[in-house]
């Protein structure tokens, strides 16, 4: 899950994701919601029923860095990517996400 996106191409490749999986269907009941938290920093919620990713073993990544506000976890709970990171780690989210349902096609 190494793969490194620049802003654009996260927002892009994170729409073509979400595109990918509107089928009249999928988009009234599930999606991608991203929101603040309190710590601060934060949260990237996928569900990831009705889509090739239900399912899929995703590995619990949990990262604690240097600085107090440079941080990751994210793990895949009853169908749900949850990913929770520091006020500068929202792209990171992404791309992790992004990474790990690009190697699950």
């Amino acid at each position: 899950m190494a793969a490194k996106y620049n802003d654009i191409d996260l927002i892009k490749c994170l729409q073509d994701w979400y595109l990918s999986n509107c089928n009249d269907d999928w988009e009234h009941t599930y999606g991608i919601f991203i929101e603040n938290i309190d710590n601060p920093g934060w949260s990237l919620k996928v569900q990831l029923e009705d889509t090739n990713l239900s399912g899929v073993a995703f590995p619990k990544i949990q990262l604690e860095r240097e600085l107090k506000s440079d941080w990751i976890f994210c793990e895949v709970v009853n169908d749900v990517f949850q990913g929770f990171g520091g006020p500068e780690n929202l792209g990171e989210l992404i791309s992790l996400f992004l990474s790990w349902a690009n190697e699950n096609v």
